[in-house]
């Protein structure tokens, strides 16, 4: 397995954003040991040609058939994982093939998939978009998915007040777009390196919008990690998918967290966060409903998993 790189038609960069604020409770996560296999064979991103392919949902072969509107899509880089193995904490997890968008979602990403907004710090589209919910990310991950004719990853009955989803399923072994699962977002985060920070001991102000008092920056503003994602470590915290739970103490296939429970985890440290808390393998919980400044989120593509 290893790390393909995709470019989408247009060059602006979409910011999805996640706010890991302070409180949070970190574990005691060891560096992530690599299958070889797709570690080692990691590409360098490539400029786009508006080019489809096998893991590109824009693909004539994706989806249900359904009517296709890219118009959300084509805001967004890619980075493509194709299956493989990793250890974290000393745990085996294997995992099925997955993308994750290069940036966080930015305001005009979620404007054009939602039809508006939350109140923002300031209008500035391409910065990450922020104070929503983990229900609001829920609803943003459908959308897309049904503007490219694809199946929903998250059922439910109804929409309650501040966009609570009434009995609300997660059916993973549909192609659609959603958060990604804790360990998706690790993995991704760690670049393929094995240190704290991707940067070693560079200075951290080189590569991290962390420890500022003036809100979010535009998503992009900082060099990617070895793995060309942008932003997993400041600007926002981004929400992933799981319940916040302990992480399994033996080998798991496609673990997609706890079953239940009160709390989302929220990862990567925001933009008023020391530089502590922006470590990848540092874990904060909310509320679902919880929102705030330093909070956002980015989308994952999958074909369902294995």
């Amino acid at each position: 397995m290893k790390v393909v790189y995709k470019l989408a038609l247009a060059g602006l960069f979409a910011a999805f954003l996640s706010a890991c604020t302070a409180g949070g409770d970190p574990v005691d996560v060891k560096p992530i040991e690599h299958d070889s296999d797709w570690y080692s064979s990691a590409k360098q991103p490539s400029s786009g040609d508006g080019k489809s392919s096998a893991g590109d949902p824009s693909s004539s072969e994706s989806g249900n058939g359904g009517e296709r509107d890219s118009s959300i899509y084509n805001l967004l880089r890619w980075v493509e994982f194709q299956g493989g193995k990793a250890k974290v904490n000393s745990v085996e997890f294997s995992f099925s093939a997955y993308s994750v968008s290069a940036t966080e979602v930015t305001q005009a990403a979620y404007a054009e998939a939602m039809g508006g907004m939350p109140d923002q710090p300031k209008d500035a589209p391409e910065n990450p978009v922020v104070n929503v919910s983990w229900f609001d990310a829920v609803l943003f991950c459908n959308e897309l998915s049904k503007s490219m004719g694809l199946d929903t990853a998250y059922v439910y009955s109804s929409v309650g007040d501040k966009n609570y989803l009434q009995n609300l399923e997660i059916n993973y072994g549909v192609e659609s777009f959603r958060l990604a699962t804790e360990i998706e977002w690790e993995i991704a985060a760690h670049g393929g390196t094995n240190t704290m920070f991707y940067w070693g001991t560079d200075k951290a102000s080189d590569f991290v919008y962390y420890g500022q008092t003036s809100g979010p920056t535009r998503v992009g503003s900082y060099p990617p990690n070895p793995y060309g994602l942008f932003d997993m470590a400041g600007n926002v915290a981004e929400w992933v998918n799981d319940w916040y739970g302990a992480f399994p103490t033996k080998a798991m296939d496609n673990y997609t967290g706890a079953t239940s429970g009160t709390a989302r985890v929220v990862r990567g440290g925001g933009w008023s966060d020391p530089i502590k808390d922006c470590a990848p393998d540092v874990r904060a919980k909310k509320d679902p409903l919880y929102t705030a400044p330093t909070l956002g989120f980015r989308v994952v593509y999958s074909r369902g998993l294995l």
